[in-house]
């Protein structure tokens, strides 16, 4: 029997299936998902309404029913249009694993070796290009050839997980940004720009020309906020027409050329992670925990260089080392020569 929670079946199927969509698009499904339940069952009282309310709990709706499965119907406004765009996004562990039901293993490491050059891109560019792209290939533990990469990058920039502008360079895209947010704010927070006007990320856009000064915005929210203010709203620099030049770019418009030519960026550690690795290193150098050298064990013969006519002191010398240190019980080598001359 058809009910008013197939409006909701409907819906997420539809979604699902496209990605990411505008906000219009998504409204406009909402309303033929409707028209849909209502044709085959003429008794059920659902109106679509299209003001922004009625949008709204249909959404919270929606939420309430993927909040068990640890997913959300989320959005957030494209860096360059400003639409709002809404995703179904995993909410739960690292979400970058939702790649893993189209991409291999070595793929989504790539994925994420490409991610971090883009994230640590100087300047706040925030992109990179083909040839710094391709060349992530000899970090990977894989096999993975560059026509490999080159392949999969189409097809990351296919799906819709990064941009490819007409200079060539790679940049996240809306999807990735919406879908791997958290992952993003997590691994890279030192990295991570806010729009001082909606808060969102800001990978595209404008900052204040003055030093120190924290400002960025989306090029959207900038044009919304000109329009009534002419000051920096966090160190109220004027902004007048005469200065709008001097405001710098974020993303693209701030690469510079040969940036990504000079030695491969990595992502400064946490504290945790840094301890971790230094006592992996301290136990493969031979290390104890204080980071002093650990001394061989006296059943392994000391090395020892002879030369001509002093390779028999050297060795009596070493072997009186060895019973000063343990003075109860003599060396082992120290008995089998007494032995011998006997």
């Amino acid at each position: 029997m058809v009910s008013s929670a197939d409006v909701q079946r409907l819906f997420l199927q539809a979604i699902l299936s496209r990605r990411i969509l505008s906000q219009q698009l998504a409204a406009k499904i909402w309303e033929k998902c409707i028209d849909a339940v209502k044709e085959v069952n003429e008794t059920l009282e659902v109106e679509y309404r299209a003001d922004r309310n009625s949008w709204d709990n249909f959404v919270t709706s929606v939420n309430d029913a993927l909040n068990p499965l640890d997913l959300e119907f989320a959005h957030l406004h494209d860096e360059v249009s400003g639409k709002e765009m809404y995703a179904v996004v995993n909410r739960k562990g690292d979400e970058i694993a939702q790649m893993a039901t189209e991409y291999t293993p070595a793929e989504i490491a790539y994925f994420k070796a490409v991610l971090e050059q883009i994230m640590l891109a100087p300047n706040e560019s925030y992109c990179v290009s083909s040839l710094a792209a391709l060349r992530e290939v000899n970090s990977l533990k894989s096999n993975m050839t560059k026509s490999q990469a080159e392949a999969t990058l189409s097809s990351f920039v296919a799906k819709g997980w990064l941009l490819k502008s007409k200079r060539g360079r790679y940049s996240l895209s809306t999807r990735t940004i919406l879908e791997l947010q958290t992952y993003l704010r997590n691994t890279y927070e030192n990295e991570i720009l806010e729009c001082t006007i909606c808060m969102e990320l800001v990978t595209r856009g404008v900052a204040c020309f003055t030093p120190q000064c924290k400002t960025r915005m989306h090029t959207h929210c900038f044009n919304n906020y000109k329009r009534r203010n002419h000051k920096c709203p966090s160190c109220n620099q004027s902004w007048s027409d005469g200065n709008l030049n001097k405001l710098r770019p974020v993303g693209e418009g701030a690469f510079k050329e040969g940036q990504d030519l000079g030695r491969r960026r990595v992502r400064r550690k946490s504290t945790e992670e840094e301890e971790g690795e230094e006592d992996a290193e301290g136990e493969e150098n031979g290390e104890d925990e204080d980071g002093a050298e650990l001394e061989p064990s006296q059943d392994e013969p000391a090395p020892t260089q002879q030369t001509k006519g002093k390779g028999k002191k050297k060795a009596v010398r070493e072997e009186s080392m060895e019973v000063d240190e343990d003075e109860g019980s003599p060396a082992p080598r120290t008995q089998r020569r007494k032995s011998s001359r006997r």
